[in-house]
């Protein structure tokens, strides 16, 4: 794909019924150019007064709402995983909220796959920033680290419903499948950043879970986060 990295932007909604002030518009333009700086050139090399230039600020002005990069990175992080989280995993953000069906939790989790392959950008930043993070020292290990397990536990109990509701309680073990899905959905974006016409990301994720007999009847249900183009950040599968 040759569209340049996708704009995250916030909605009205996450600021309630109120429109956002000029202190949550300027945090947001800071944040919309470090995505799009991060996913270009990685978490390294980019400064503080890289974004700030980019988002048309003084170095002073973004470090009134951001007291260093680390920071910027996590939120920016978070932001893109919050809408996700919303609608998958509900009960990470609201403890006790209920989840979705397992049927609709998947049609969600694919849809997030279908949406990931229209913002290259994003992909990009954290194809780079999760290769960074392994690094101990990285700022943003221990939010990957995190990320992950949460993950893998929430899809390993998504795969046990999915696997009761067919019939087949433990035919394969759901910590298993969760792990294999993660990495399947991580390799093919790797592969699709390299060469995007040959990585059918959505089909080769729907045969993966056919196989197992975990892929629902068709009639995919996208909703607001899961659907949309740009999102927001808690662990979700955005990748």
């Amino acid at each position: 794909m040759s569209e340049g990295p996708a704009q995250v932007t916030h909605h009205p909604a996450e600021h309630g019924s109120r429109a956002p002030s000029k202190g949550e518009r300027t945090r947001a333009r800071i944040l919309d150019s470090a995505t799009d700086l991060f996913s270009r050139s990685g978490f390294h090399a980019v400064s503080l007064r890289d974004i700030a230039a980019h988002a048309g600020l003084t170095h002073a002005g973004l470090l009134h709402h951001f007291p260093g990069k680390e920071s910027l990175l996590i939120e920016v992080l978070e932001r893109r995983d919050l809408i996700d989280a919303r609608e998958l995993f509900p009960g990470i953000v609201e403890p006790g909220t209920p989840a979705p069906a397992p049927d609709d939790r998947m049609r969600l989790l694919i849809a997030v796959v279908a949406r990931n392959s229209r913002t290259p950008g994003l992909v990009a930043l954290y194809a780079k920033l999760s290769a960074e993070a392994t690094d101990p020292a990285h700022p943003a290990h221990r939010y990957f680290t995190r990320r992950y397990r949460l993950l893998r536990a929430e899809l390993t109990g998504l795969v046990r419903a999915l696997q009761a509701e067919a019939g087949r309680p433990g035919e394969v073990d759901p910590a298993v499948v969760a792990g294999q899905l993660l990495a399947l959905m991580d390799g093919l974006q790797t592969q699709w950043l390299l060469e995007p016409g040959a990585v059918p990301m959505e089909a080769l994720v729907r045969d993966f879970l056919d196989r197992l007999g975990l892929l629902p009847a068709d009639g995919p249900r996208e909703s607001g986060g899961a659907g949309e183009a740009d999102g927001a950040a808690a662990p979700g599968v955005s990748g």
